[in-house]
């Protein structure tokens, strides 16, 4: 079986020299590495030009965010290649030489009928990385660090996940307006209608965050503070696919999220609120369309 790596990168050109040289060390080899690039700065294109024909270069006229990269990442691997996994990562995260060998091989134990395949994200001190938990099927079940066997979850991110080009034609292409913040969730999830999606706890990245926190519109640095209308907005979208009753549990939960900003103590309190109803509000009337990509596969 073959697999294209799909990197979505934009102006950390230390950290994709790492994740390309990891990928190039694979165990199981890597067919086609395909770097989307949001229009870094010279640099990174410079650098990534010179590797020639190692890689497959895809440089987008604007920074259309990590869910526009994965898109055209996802669409590229479906109309340029004939490979029959698309394997998805940022460009911070570093696969041990056999993650790729550990999602393959548990591909096969499921005869390829997968939604998708996550791999076990670790933080650089291997905790679990904090913003990649897995999320079983049960909710209350928790998956031991030391776990050798596949678990079903609801949903992945986009940090090692590996999908199958049978399950990419059905259900399409990520979101590309979602332009950050939750396109890994809805698409998983969406994946998951297909076939059961499988966290592989024996494929282990290594997902190399400045810091190992989750995100929090209460506690983020005011900085990030308006890239929270993104994840509203987005949550309120997929939400509403999920039924009456999870669209309902997300506005709950939203609430609290709010209420929190008022009881830590963090500046910019108006604007954090802000977001987080600006996000809701225009997340209710948000209907991005789903792309389809042609399957090169089929002739």
């Amino acid at each position: 079986m073959t697999v294209s790596a799909v990197v979505v990168t934009y102006n950390r050109l230390p950290m994709l020299k790492e994740v390309i040289a990891a990928l190039q060390a694979s165990e199981t080899p890597v067919d086609n590495i395909i770097v989307v690039d949001n229009k870094s700065n010279a640099d990174t294109q410079e650098y990534l030009t010179s590797l020639g024909d190692q890689i497959r270069y895809v440089r987008l006229e604007e920074n259309i965010g990590g869910a526009g990269g994965f898109n055209k990442g996802i669409r590229y691997f479906m109309e340029e290649t004939v490979d029959d996994y698309v394997w998805l990562m940022d460009d911070d995260t570093v696969p041990t030489p056999t993650a790729l060998t550990e999602l393959v091989g548990s591909a096969a134990k499921v005869d390829n009928k997968f939604g998708f395949l996550s791999s076990d994200v670790r933080w650089t001190d291997n905790s679990r990385a904090k913003m990649n938990l897995p999320f079983p099927i049960d909710r209350f079940k928790k998956i031991p660090l030391d776990a050798t066997e596949m678990e079903q979850l609801r949903n992945a991110t986009f940090v090692s996940v590996m999908f199958s080009r049978e399950v990419v034609d059905k259900i399409g292409l990520p979101v590309k307006e979602f332009f950050i913040w939750g396109d890994d969730i809805e698409y998983t999830e969406r994946a998951a209608r297909v076939y059961p999606g499988y966290m592989v706890p024996t494929s282990r990245v290594i997902h190399k965050m400045a810091q190992n926190v989750e995100s929090n519109v209460s506690l983020d640095s005011i900085d990030r503070v308006p890239r929270y209308f993104y994840a509203f907005r987005n949550r309120m979208y997929f939400s509403r696919n999920r039924g009456f009753v999870r669209f309902l549990r997300a506005h709950i939960r939203i609430a609290y999220e709010a209420a929190m900003i008022f009881f830590n103590g963090q500046p910019k309190k108006m604007l954090r609120l802000k977001m987080v109803l600006k996000g809701v509000t225009t997340g209710w009337f948000f209907k991005p369309k789903v792309e389809f990509a042609k399957n090169k596969a089929k002739g």
